[in-house]
C-alpha cells in the first residue's frame, strides 16, 4: 500500500475495509495492516515490530479477567501479607506496612514510589479497563471512555505487582535466615492478581477497543486535510491527515509527527540516571541490625550475601535485574542516540530490536526496593533484629525511574528518519537480508 494515498478506514465507511493504514511506532512505516483472523499477527515488514494479533472475543475475555484482578487485588490490600514468627513473637505486615515503616525512616520517596506501582497504578489500570468495556456495552456511550482508555497504556509500565511477587520471593529467603515465615493470604491474591493481569494483557486487543469506540460514534468528525502529510496518532495508532497539534479525532490526543526534543529529552534522563547509578552502587540500601550489631550492606553486596548462601539463583537474579540491567539500558540509550546523531544505517532494525527490550525489561530492577519494603516491613524486632532502609536505595530507585522515563522518551523511529536524511538506502543498507514485500504488514499465523 502507498501510504500517499492514505488509504485507510475513513475512505469507504460504507464498507468494511480489507486493510487499515497504521504507521509502525517503532521506523514509521506507514503500511497496511490486514483484517485478522483469531491466531494470525501482523508484523511491520521492515523491523519486524508487532502491528497487531488476532484475538477470540477479546473483550468480553478481558473484561472477566480485569473483574476478577480488581476484586483479587482489593481482597489482598485488606489481608495480610506475611507473617514473621521469633522469640514467641509474630510480626504481621500488609502490603501497606512496608511503606509506612519506610517513611518512619525517612523514605518517603520510596514509599510514595511502592504505593504507587503496587497499589494505585494497578488499581487504576484495572478500574479504566473494567469502566471502559462496561461503558461499551450501554445503549449510549460516553465520548469520555476514549480519553480513559487512552491512560491504559501509559500506566501499564507502573503497575509492577509482577515485579513486586518477585521481590517477595527473594526477600522470603532472606528472611528464613532470620526468623520463621509463614505466607498469608494476601500473598496468594497477589499471585492471582498477576496472571490475571497477564490474561489481560493476552486478550486484550486495544485496537479492537479503538475501533469499538469508533464504530459506536463516539469520534470527533473533522473536515478533510488532504494537504496535510499523514500522521500516526501515538495513544490509538490511528492515521489521519491533519495538521502537527490537532486533537486526533479518535482518543482526542494531540497528535505529532514525531515525540518532541525526543533526543535532548532521553540524553538528559539517561545522563541524571549514570550520575545516579554510582552512589546506587556505593551507598548501602539497608542495614541488618541482629542483636546490637551489624552492618551496612550495597546491591552487591546483598548478592554475594546469597551467592554465600548457596542462593543462586537469586543471587544471579538480583545480580542481573539490579545491576546488569540498569547498567545495560544506560549503555544501550548512549549506543541508540550516538549513532541516531551521527545518522547512521548500520543494524537499524537489530537497534529497533534492543530498543523494545530495554523498555520492557526495565522495570524489573525494582526487584531491590520491593525487596527492602518488605524486610523493613516485617524485620523490626529491636534488639533481636531490625532493618533500616540506607540512601542507597533512593538513588537506586530513582536511577530505575528515570531509565524508565529515558526509554519512554526516545523516539526510535528518528533512526530510521536520521538515516534516511544522511542520504542511506534504508532497503539496501540495512534490510539486504529481509525479503522483498509490498508496504503491507506481514501476517503469520500464531
Amino acid at each position: 500500500m502507498d501510504a500517499s494515498t492514505l488509504l485507510c478506514e475513513d475512505s469507504h465507511p460504507e464498507t468494511e475495509p480489507r486493510e487499515i493504514l497504521r504507521e509502525c511506532q517503532d521506523c514509521g512505516l506507514f503500511q497496511g495492516v490486514p483484517v485478522l483472523q483469531p491466531g494470525e499477527a501482523a508484523d511491520c515488514p521492515r523491523c519486524r515490530a508487532r502491528l497487531r494479533r488476532g484475538r477470540r472475543d477479546s473483550l468480553n475475555r478481558a473484561l472477566f479477567c480485569s473483574i476478577a484482578a480488581l476484586c483479587l487485588l482489593l481482597l489482598a490490600i485488606q489481608l495480610p501479607f506475611l507473617d514473621l514468627r521469633s522469640v514467641g513473637r509474630t510480626y504481621q505486615a500488609s502490603l501497606f506496612t512496608g511503606p509506612v515503616q519506610l517513611k518512619v525512616h525517612g523514605m518517603w520517596e520510596i514509599s510514595a514510589v511502592v504505593l504507587v506501582t503496587l497499589v494505585f497504578a494497578p488499581i487504576i489500570q484495572l478500574v479504566l479497563i473494567v469502566t471502559v468495556l462496561l461503558g461499551l456495552r450501554r445503549k449510549h456511550p460516553s465520548r469520555r471512555l476514549a480519553v480513559l482508555f487512552a491512560w491504559v497504556g501509559t500506566l501499564r509500565p507502573w503497575s509492577m505487582v509482577e515485579v513486586f511477587l518477585l521481590g517477595a520471593f527473594v526477600a522470603y529467603s532472606r528472611l528464613q535466615a532470620i526468623a520463621e515465615v509463614e505466607v498469608g493470604p494476601a500473598l496468594i491474591a497477589l499471585g492471582g492478581v498477576m496472571l490475571c493481569v497477564v490474561a489481560v494483557d493476552v486478550e486484550l486487543d486495544h485496537e479492537d477497543v479503538w475501533e469499538t469506540i469508533e464504530a459506536r460514534g463516539l469520534c470527533l468528525n473533522l473536515p478533510p486535510t488532504p494537504q496535510y502529510a499523514p500522521i500516526g496518532c501515538d495513544t490509538c495508532r490511528k492515521v489521519v491527515r491533519a495538521r502537527p497539534g490537532t486533537r486526533c479525532p479518535r482518543c482526542f490526543s494531540r497528535l505529532r509527527v514525531r515525540k518532541p526534543q525526543a533526543v535532548f529529552r532521553t540524553w538528559a534522563l539517561a545522563g541524571s540516571a549514570a550520575a545516579l547509578y554510582i552512589p546506587a552502587n556505593i551507598y548501602p540500601i539497608l542495614t541488618l541490625i541482629r542483636f546490637g550489631r551489624g552492618a551496612p550492606s550495597t546491591i552487591i553486596g546483598g548478592v554475594l550475601e546469597l551467592a554465600q548462601a548457596q542462593m543462586w539463583p537469586l543471587a544471579i537474579l538480583v545480580l542481573t535485574a539490579s545491576i546488569l540491567v540498569p547498567l545495560f539500558k544506560l549503555v544501550a540509550l548512549a549506543t541508540l542516540l550516538i549513532m541516531t546523531g551521527r545518522g547512521s544505517a548500520t543494524r537499524l532494525r537489530d537497534r529497533t530490536r534492543v530498543y523494545r527490550l530495554i523498555d520492557s525489561i526495565g522495570r524489573w530492577s525494582m526487584i531491590d526496593v520491593f525487596m527492602l519494603t518488605i524486610l523493613c516491613a516485617l524485620v523490626r524486632m529491636g534488639f533481636i533484629a531490625t532493618v533500616l532502609p540506607g540512601i542507597g536505595a533512593i538513588a537506586f530507585a530513582a536511577v530505575v525511574i528515570l531509565t524508565m522515563f529515558a526509554a519512554a522518551s526516545f523516539d526510535p523511529r528518528q533512526m530510521w528518519d536520521a538515516a534516511a536524511a544522511a542520504g542511506h538506502d534504508l532497503e539496501a543498507e540495512d534490510l539486504e537480508r529481509r525479503p522483498a514485500m509490498p508496504a503491507a504488514a506481514g501476517v503469520a499465523h500464531a
